[in-house]
């Protein structure tokens, strides 16, 4: 089995000073990638800065003969989303993967959850991804080739008290499989939905023992193989997310139930039907909007 390197190849990660981000530059820079560590350093909530989060990953990509630079902007302005771009073209003249990482989370009941706050997770998770996948656009078609990798989570689900997270990760997921069918050839749009017991699941409530277990069985690192399989050239998939953590990989699905049809629709039928209807047994998973809606057009 040959070993998939990235050599030649730049790779723009945002929020890649700690944790799942910081894994992935370093093992795409173990294959030969030359990074962009983008981090504001700020906490779990979005609070604060530190220039020598992104230095210290970079510092450390160097030492065992990679090639990195830092960038410290946020993701949540369009400079600063070109700013990150815009690295990667001064110090290594191309961009060909980008990795959408950057996140915070604030955790908080619904009825207590201020319009800002919900709006700044919205900003950094979801528009940062949008801004800075706008800023690097260009320059994945101009060349051809491109991969890009969003980061979903499982919190779409349903999980108490984190609306404003879920909602963003929420929008990602339709965000990739909709961009994932207006690109041009030689470009890629798939998302990760990582499990791991990084610094945000320490500081997020959960349940400590949940915590533990996580970053005993779910280290960060054990995320980036599929990551980097999901930036590299021979990756076929595309509008796909896949799932990761603990060593393993799944493949999340879209889709519905059979249709049940019944001699007249009323709000009645439905009721006794409702079985039926929420029986997964008949699921059919969908790739894109068109293969739903050719499903229902030959049921007519």
């Amino acid at each position: 089995m040959s070993e998939m390197r990235f050599d030649g190849k730049v790779a723009v990660i945002t929020g890649a000073g700690r944790g799942l981000g910081r894994g992935y530059a370093e093992l795409l820079a173990a294959r030969g990638a030359s990074i962009v560590v983008n981090d504001l350093g700020c906490s779990s909530f979005g609070s604060g800065a530190a220039v020598n989060v992104a230095d210290e990953v970079v510092d450390g990509i160097r030492q065992r003969g990679g090639q990195a630079v830092a960038n410290h902007a946020s993701v949540d302005t369009e400079a600063g989303a070109h700013s990150i771009v815009q690295s990667a073209l001064v110090a290594f003249g191309r961009v060909d993967i980008v990795i959408n990482n950057a996140g915070i989370q604030h955790p908080q009941p619904f009825d207590e959850l201020p319009l800002d706050v919900y709006r700044k997770v919205m900003d950094v998770h979801f528009f940062g991804t949008v801004m800075v996948t706008q800023a690097a656009w260009p320059h994945l078609v101009a060349q051809g080739y491109g991969r890009i990798v969003n980061t979903v989570s499982t919190t779409i689900y349903g999980l108490p008290y984190w609306s404003a997270y879920a909602s963003a990760k929420g929008a990602l997921f339709a965000f990739t499989r909709t961009l994932a069918q207006e690109v041009p050839a030689g470009i890629r749009v798939n998302a990760i939905s990582p499990g791991a017991g990084t610094r945000m699941a320490g500081e997020s409530g959960v349940d400590a023992a949940v915590v533990a277990h996580l970053q005993t069985a779910f280290p960060p690192a054990a995320v980036a193989p599929t990551v980097a399989y999901l930036a590299h050239e021979s990756c076929t998939l595309n509008g796909e997310t896949l799932g990761s953590g603990g060593g393993a990989t799944t493949r999340w699905l879209v889709g519905e139930t059979a249709p049940v049809t019944p001699a007249s629709l009323t709000p009645e039928s439905v009721r006794e039907n409702l079985a039926t209807i929420c029986d997964p047994s008949g699921f059919t998973a969908f790739g894109n909007t068109m293969e739903h809606v050719n499903r229902a057009r030959a049921g007519r």
